[in-house]
């Protein structure tokens, strides 16, 4: 066993390396003055000050947060239907259809988003389609619209997958049992489906909701500039403006936001499954 352990050493120390110390290099930036030399560095929380005494930084979080909120809930509204429908279906249309849905996740999110701005643009497929239907003077790129159909398009696949896995993975006699009992579909779904399927919905908000408020390049292309979110005052800053510190410290912010958001998570999924297992009991 010792030699195994011996083994894992390179490894365990590769990961430190890759995952562990642009961390801390973040977090040593978002604590320093900028233009520290090397070796004398002050330490300072004035990064952290000023964003959250500036209104505009405060306003694009909330901006953030808020059309991750709506993708999210779009995704769950869109994704349960879907992955109900696929987890109804025979094993291999079930697959099938699994297959289309993880197809364009095999293409770059960035070439797949790229190719939304030739959809919505002027001349596009979409808006001369609007333009037939009479509606000559909607604009659909550089939209907060765009912006968020880019989101749901690029991460409603988290939300599809993880929902039909839990339903695959339910007990079909729980539904016959319901059935004998006396419950119409309807009930069969909202007292027994439903509960066993919110692991599922849960693991899809975590997976949906955490790269949508951190999104950068969507609202970037889609949105053109206008639309700024979090994500792109951060790369602002290091690629830009050349505030490296400030721009480690809104990212600091944004991790202890998103594992925040992460510990709640885990929170509702731990209270569910126990609310489970004392109705068993």
């Amino acid at each position: 066993m010792k030699k195994f352990s011996q083994l894992a050493l390179p490894y365990i120390i590769w990961s430190i390396i890759i995952l562990f110390l642009p961390v801390l290099l973040i977090a040593f930036y978002a604590i320093t003055d900028s233009g520290n030399a090397i070796v004398n560095f002050n330490f300072t929380l004035q990064n952290f000050v000023k964003f959250f005494t500036d209104p505009d930084f405060l306003l694009i979080l909330w901006r953030s947060l808020s059309i991750a909120l709506k993708t999210t809930i779009i995704c769950i509204l869109l994704g349960y239907p879907t992955a109900y429908f696929i987890s109804r279906c025979k094993d291999r249309t079930r697959n099938i259809l699994i297959l289309l849905i993880t197809l364009p996740m095999w293409i770059n999110m960035l070439v797949r988003t790229y190719a939304w701005i030739g959809l919505l643009s002027d001349g596009g497929i979409l808006q001369s389609l609007l333009n037939l239907l009479g509606f000559k003077s909607t604009q659909l790129l550089y939209t907060e619209g765009a912006v968020l159909l880019g989101m749901v398009y690029n991460f409603i696949p988290f939300m599809i997958l993880q929902i039909n896995t839990s339903l695959s993975k339910m007990d079909k006699s729980l539904l016959e049992a319901s059935s004998d009992l006396g419950a119409n579909r309807f009930q069969t779904f909202w007292k027994v489906t439903f509960p066993l399927s919110i692991p599922g919905v849960i693991s899809g908000i975590a997976l949906v909701f955490l790269p949508a408020v951190s999104s950068f390049f969507i609202p970037k292309l889609l949105g053109g500039g206008q639309y700024f979110l979090i994500g792109n005052v951060i790369e602002n800053q290091f690629i830009t403006v050349g505030e490296w510190n400030f721009g480690s410290a809104i990212s600091v912010i944004m991790a202890i936001v998103m594992m925040v958001i992460m510990y709640l998570v885990r929170y509702v999924e731990k209270r569910n499954s126990g609310n489970r297992r004392e109705k068993k009991v």
